[in-house]
């Protein structure tokens, strides 16, 4: 038998990001560990940011006189920033098909020596991204020459962006990053701002795209560098940043560069353990029965059904996201001619499906053409376009479509309290059930005591106007059938009666 192939390196572009950095350029490549560039499929990339100084010359110097190593140097004709640096390097990466792209910092604040201890999760397939962090280890920060009023500012901001985002990360405003490649893709990295704060936008958009992001100590040094960043600028951009995601994840100010790449109805999650669309529509649901899921997204709803023993199928454009034992998946257009035989189901649910139909008022025709005399439950949920918050949005000028929430971009149909009843009392429902759901503020603000107080308050300020406060519309209506349902069965039925008489006047 011929040997096994040995297993593939990774492919690592070591990614020196360099600004006038001429008296610390080639210490620091001399410092790239042998365990590196011998272990891993690797490559160097020296990209000068248009520096008036001999960077370029010395990354080109170094290159020739190591012909043994796989190098590219380029010069940015227009300075960029230390944002748009990062995107030349990382749109590089890309391009060339790497696995991995691990960032150094010219001027030498971050040790390369850390770089087999940093890259070890990733090649391990355990993370996404390792952020190296000088606050993890308590005092290192200070022992290595980081100001106080640098120290101070770290701790501060952290642990402000922590509470904003939900996250527990020891440190957001390290400049050590190593990103798996595949990472990049999945983020609009691109659409980032040029400046210092890009590290924190690239920060939030792994969280939003839910990448996995490990944090391991390095040392901290500081020289005899220039520092370029204007502290109190790089701190108001920082929270802004934060905020901005923060009312993105709201649905309240879509930000596209928060936006995960990719057009899939993923994020369409559920909401559950707390009063929310999900939680209520699940509850009135019981137990054993037979459910349609129409415009069921990733299959979430369906999923807790099939555990309380309901029988359930969903329809949908999209397949879910995994198969679920018992479930039946009918993959349809609901713009579109409607083909199932809705005889058998008890239970309809359209759960934010409506807003996005092209004629909701011609589906919900077509789907009441398909019931006969028996009730049938609709669920429905819907945004309330009224809510304050979009009300006050508009006052300022603001009408911002998105990936989800209220403004939506691929709804086509907006609706109030009074919209919505009106568009069931036409459709032949009888509302039973009309309540106003509060905004997910456990999803934006995490499910401890803060997330838990805002929704509280929400609830409370539903009692009180439930067109002005509630977030959502939550419907549950019983139908009734249409007129040509109705006309038909007369017909039998009076054609059956007569033939009935004719037969008992028979001598």
């Amino acid at each position: 038998m011929s040997p096994a192939a040995p297993p593939a390196r990774s492919r690592l572009c070591v990614f020196v990001i360099a600004y006038h950095a001429e008296s610390t350029l080639q210490r620091v490549l001399e410092r790239i560990p042998a365990a590196v560039l011998e272990g891993y499929d690797c490559e160097l990339l020296i990209v000068d940011d248009a520096s008036s100084d001999r960077t370029f010359e010395i990354g080109a110097e170094w290159k020739r006189r190591h012909p043994e190593l796989r190098m590219t140097v380029l010069r940015n004709e227009y300075n960029q920033g230390y944002g748009g640096n990062q995107k030349v390097g990382y749109a590089y990466a890309i391009q060339e098909g790497f696995d991995l792209v691990a960032m150094l910092h010219g001027d030498g604040q971050y040790a390369p020596e850390e770089l087999p201890r940093l890259l070890e999760p990733l090649a391990a397939g355990r993370a996404d991204a390792v952020l190296g962090s000088r606050m993890m280890e308590r005092g290192a920060a200070r022992r290595g020459g980081m100001p106080l009023y640098k120290y101070l500012g770290n701790r501060v901001l952290t642990a402000a962006q922590n509470a904003l985002l939900g996250t527990s990360l020891s440190e957001f405003h390290s400049g050590y990053r190593i990103y798996s490649v595949r990472a990049l893709r999945a983020l609009r990295f691109r659409l980032n701002s040029d400046d210092f704060h890009f590290d924190t936008e690239i920060i939030i958009q792994l969280l939003l795209a839910r990448q996995r992001i490990v944090e391991l100590p390095i040392p901290t040094y500081y020289g005899d560098e220039i520092c370029r960043v204007n502290g109190l600028g790089y701190a108001a951009h920082v929270m802004a940043a934060t905020l901005r995601s923060w009312f993105h994840r709201a649905g309240l100010l879509h930000q596209r560069r928060f936006d995960p790449a990719g057009d899939t109805n993923r994020h369409y999650d559920l909401k559950l353990g707390y009063p929310s669309s999900h939680t209520w529509a699940i509850a009135a649901v019981p137990p054993g029965a037979r459910v349609l899921d129409v415009g069921a997204g990733p299959g979430g709803v369906a999923r807790e059904l099939a555990r309380k023993g309901c029988r359930v199928d969903v329809v949908d454009q999209h397949p879910p996201d995994r198969e679920v034992e018992g479930v039946s998946v009918h993959l349809q257009d609901l713009d579109g001619p409607l083909t199932l035989d809705l005889g058998g189901y008890d239970h309809l649910l359209l759960l934010d499906i409506i807003e996005h139909l092209r004629d909701p008022e011609d589906f919900l025709d077509r789907l009441r053409a398909r019931l006969d005399h028996r009730p049938r439950r609709l669920i429905l949920t819907t945004p309330n376009v009224a809510f304050v918050v979009q009300r006050l949005m508009l006052l300022f000028g603001q009408f911002n479509y998105g990936r989800a929430g209220i403004l939506d971009r691929t709804h086509t149909r907006l609706y109030t309290f009074r919209g919505i009843r009106h568009l069931l009392r036409d459709a032949g429902f009888r509302i039973r059930v009309l309540r106003g759901v509060p905004a997910p503020a456990p999803k934006v603000l995490g499910d401890g005591w803060l997330g838990r107080l805002a929704l509280a308050v929400n609830l409370a300020l539903i009692r009180l106007s439930r067109s002005l406060f509630a977030y959502q519309i939550y419907v549950e209506a019983d139908s009734t059938p249409d007129v040509d349902f109705v006309l038909a069965s007369t017909r039998r039925h009076s054609a059956a009666r007569a033939a009935g008489l004719a037969t008992e006047r028979r001598p």
